[in-house]
């Protein structure tokens, strides 16, 4: 009769005779009161004994860390016999461990040799000789439901999405750690929709050691369904608590989702009024259909001065000064002021914003004076901007009023400008992730229409769209890893600014490109409409095209933190759309997932301009 183990509850602690004997504790048989070495004394003494283990490298390795006959290596006056019976309890606790790798019938030797020889590292050594054998191999997997969700037909999609999340599949080798992430991992997404206290009811793995086969059985007790009650707000003093609900946005109503939540604490986190946001859904209420959700808060200062420094290679070393209010006088609104200076740039500006209403939209204002580069000559520039705006969990939208002047400095400069327009604005970002993405998509529209207010007033219309997808390419590697996959990203963006060959329109108001979002390979902002006198300006058509192939590093065959990149990018400013010249870039980098977002580096090539750039961005945004 073949024989049966239940791996289900083979555990790396507490697994043996000796499990309760810790630290330098003496043998079972030392007498009452017996001494423990001292960590000094012991540092100037030979080890009681050494320890070898023979086997695979897999094998000896966890066997060296977790063999719990490694404790007594330094007990003082550990005699043969005593040494013997640690040998015998080292066999099971070797045979338990190597059950938590998927191995059951291994063969294990140990044999105790004498090492008089004058220099060993011990008088006796333990040798440990392993052959694991077979591992053994999942052969089926069998996952139920109790509870609500077990005869629910609104839930048959939530059970296929456990089912399919399954990570340990038929035909894969079965260990205890694979085994535990699996029932894990299932769990998890049990619980991050409508059954928050869902819980493992019954788990068995059952092993056959002779066919090397293990048939794996997990039941589910999904809880009672939650949906999202009122939220509450505790921790507010300096601000109004209803704004805090406006800025969260919990989805009242709906059905619990852990996602949905997250994005909630995530707005509030965002906001600026708060240091501190943690939210839970209270799964202790007497109505799961309306569960409150509890928001604990820290607030953050009325006035805060905030310095900063950063460096990119389109700008130089950056310095900035920020002084936010977040409750203005009279207005009450947030109030955020920036002075920002870099190779490039020079600003000062600030941005108003009020506590969105009920629906979403927020009233805000903002203005900024700016001296920048812009081809190759420097503009002086004004703007005045006032309207709503809304800022969903895919989308964005605004539309406000818009005033804007520049003036163009250096020889031969084009001359000032100013305009008043009306302009709507759109963007949705579909990604898998908004910091770090591996597939989506986002798309970016701006539109619109004014007059100009310098020389002859002449209307005119201004559109401008960017597109980015994310495309996954090739097979699935056998481990299921969709990470491991490359990936095409594809970068779109154009603009029109339509209006009389005479409109004279403000500079900012038109197109530059170039730099590291844009045309690598060249300067920031110096691909524009080249003059007679080979001088650049900003000009009425833009088109920018990218394809950049991302491959992700694996590593004696683990995924790292780094991916290799080639790409190429093309761009084309004119005032003409006869007259856009493409200028293209190639080049290769590399990517890292650094604990605070995504680092970029390349190297590019500018084919026009027979030169080498690095561009360094940390950070990913659309």
């Amino acid at each position: 009769m073949p024989a049966l183990f239940f791996a289900s509850v083979l555990l790396l602690q507490g697994c043996s005779v000796l499990s309760g004997l810790t630290g330098h504790t003496p043998p079972a048989d030392a007498p009452e009161g017996a001494p423990v070495a001292s960590s000094t004394a012991q540092r100037d003494k030979r080890d009681a004994f050494a320890l070898e283990v023979h086997g695979p490298e897999t094998v000896r390795d966890y066997l060296n860390r977790h063999l719990e006959i490694q404790r007594y290596r330094q007990v003082d006056d550990l005699g043969a016999a005593e040494l013997s019976r640690l040998m015998v309890a080292a066999e099971a606790n070797a045979r338990e461990l190597l059950g938590t790798l998927g191995y059951f019938t291994p063969t294990l030797t140990l044999e105790l040799k004498e090492t008089p020889i004058a220099g060993a590292k011990a008088p006796r050594e333990v040798v440990i000789t392993v052959d694991p054998g077979e591992v053994t191999h999942v052969s089926s997997v069998q996952i139920g439901f109790a509870g609500p969700i077990e005869n629910d037909p609104t839930s048959q999609a939530h059970r296929d999405a456990v089912r399919v999340g399954w990570s340990l599949r038929a035909g894969q080798p079965f260990n205890q750690l694979a085994w535990d992430n699996a029932k894990a991992v299932a769990l998890r997404n049990l619980t991050a929709k409508r059954y928050p206290t869902g819980s493992i009811l019954k788990s068995v793995a059952d092993v056959d050691a002779d066919r090397q086969e293990a048939k794996l059985s997990v039941d589910y007790q999904s809880g009672p369904a939650y949906r999202f009650g009122p939220l509450q707000v505790r921790g507010s003093e300096r601000y109004d608590a209803n704004g805090a609900r406006r800025i969260a946005r919990v989805p009242t109503g709906a059905d619990y989702d852990q996602q949905k939540l997250l994005d909630a604490q995530q707005r509030l986190a965002s906001s600026g009024y708060y240091d501190s946001v943690f939210l839970t859904l209270d799964t202790e209420s007497l109505n799961p259909q309306a569960a409150p959700v509890v928001a604990q808060l820290r607030e953050a200062p009325l006035q805060k001065i905030v310095l900063g420094a950063g460096f990119t290679t389109d700008s130089g070393p950056r310095l900035s000064v920020d002084h936010i209010d977040n409750k203005m006088p009279v207005l009450g609104w947030r109030a955020v002021s920036r002075l920002s200076v870099d190779r490039e740039t020079r600003s000062l500006g600030s941005e108003w914003n009020s506590i969105p209403g009920d629906n979403g939209w927020r009233w805000f204002a903002s203005g900024e004076l700016k001296r920048e580069t812009a081809g190759t000559y420097d503009v002086d520039s004004g703007r005045l901007r006032s309207g709503r705006s809304k800022a969903g969990d895919h989308i964005d939208r605004s539309y406000f009023l818009q005033y804007d002047y520049a003036q163009n400095r250096g020889y031969d400069a084009p001359p000032s400008a100013s305009a008043i327009s009306a302009n709507w604005g759109w963007t949705g970002r579909y990604f898998d992730n908004n910091t770090a993405p591996a597939r989506g998509q986002a798309l970016a529209l701006e539109v619109g229409a004014g007059y100009t207010l310098t020389g002859e007033q002449t209307p005119f219309v201004r559109t401008y769209a960017r597109w980015l997808g994310i495309v996954p390419i090739g097979t699935v590697p056998e481990d299921g890893t969709q990470a491991r996959r490359s990936r095409l990203q594809l970068r779109l963006e154009g603009g029109v600014v339509a209006a009389k060959d005479s409109a004279q329109i403000p500079s900012t108001l038109m197109f530059l490109t170039g730099g590291d979002t844009t045309v690598r390979g060249y300067s920031y902002r110096q691909i524009g409409s080249v003059r007679s006198d080979g001088t650049i300006v900003a000009g009425r058509y833009l088109a920018v095209a990218s394809v950049e192939w991302q491959r992700p590093v694996v590593y004696g065959g683990k995924l790292t933190d780094f991916e290799s990149v080639t790409f190429v990018d093309a761009g084309a400013v004119a005032d003409k759309p006869g007259l856009l010249k493409a200028k293209v870039g190639v080049g290769a980098g590399v990517r890292w997932r650094s604990p605070v977002g995504p680092v970029q580096a390349d190297v590019a090539y500018g084919v026009d301009t027979r030169k080498f750039r690095l561009h360094l961005r940390l950070g990913f945004t659309f």
